[in-house]
């Protein structure tokens, strides 16, 4: 297994400081500003194959509804929120390296990508489908910098096709921001410069 399973944090780009959520003012909001907030995003998105299909107008629009969204946060700390514990569906990412832009088409991912959180194991587990099943384990520490909001990331253990363990080199490790969180959707920011937003799959699933 490759860093291509590491949605967590990794993926092509600049590394940068994670700290979006501590420059971002939150604004009070209603439960229907949010909903059709998300409705926008989801309706935008639907058409764009998890980002594989989008362009660089398409990813600035993105970028525009994701930040309003991020502006009105119901959730202050999210890493201490049972909300951000479960498994969770990746939907669109500017990661090319978790879409599998640098691969062969019949070997992207063209089935579900998921993400399990366990904040109080301090465990994550990310799991591509068809066609490689590839996955990746991983450790989660919050940063002192800002514990509510950001995690540093350290992977631990490839699995390619499921089934092979690989151990992860100790440079593989990274930055995760929750900048939106509620009981059904998830914005996050990686210290590579990528967006992920993810849908709730199964709130129920734990890893410690």
């Amino acid at each position: 297994m490759t860093s291509r399973a590491g949605f967590l944090c990794r993926g092509a780009g600049a590394r940068r400081s994670v700290s979006v959520g501590a420059a971002r003012r939150v604004k009070a909001s209603t439960p229907s500003q949010r909903a059709e907030g998300k409705a926008r995003l989801l309706s935008f998105i639907e058409p764009l194959e998890r980002g594989l299909l989008a362009g660089d107008e398409e990813q600035k629009e993105v970028e525009r509804l994701a930040t309003s969204l991020e502006r009105i946060n119901p959730t202050k700390d999210p890493l201490r929120s049972d909300l951000a514990n479960g498994k969770w569906k990746l939907v669109y990412t500017t990661s090319g390296v978790i879409l599998g832009k640098d691969r062969s088409p019949v070997l992207r991912p063209s089935g579900p990508i998921y993400q399990t959180i366990d904040a109080v194991s301090g465990k994550a587990r990310n799991q591509e489908t068809t066609p490689a099943f590839n996955g990746v384990d991983a450790d989660l520490t919050p940063d002192p910098a800002n514990p509510t909001a950001n995690v540093k990331v350290q992977f631990k253990t490839f699995k390619i096709f499921g089934l092979i363990p690989i151990k992860a080199p100790d440079t593989a490790r990274g930055e995760l921001e929750f900048t939106y969180l509620d009981q059904d959707m998830r914005i996050c920011r990686g210290d590579k410069g990528n967006l992920f937003v993810l849908l709730m799959e199964d709130p129920s699933t734990r890893l410690g």
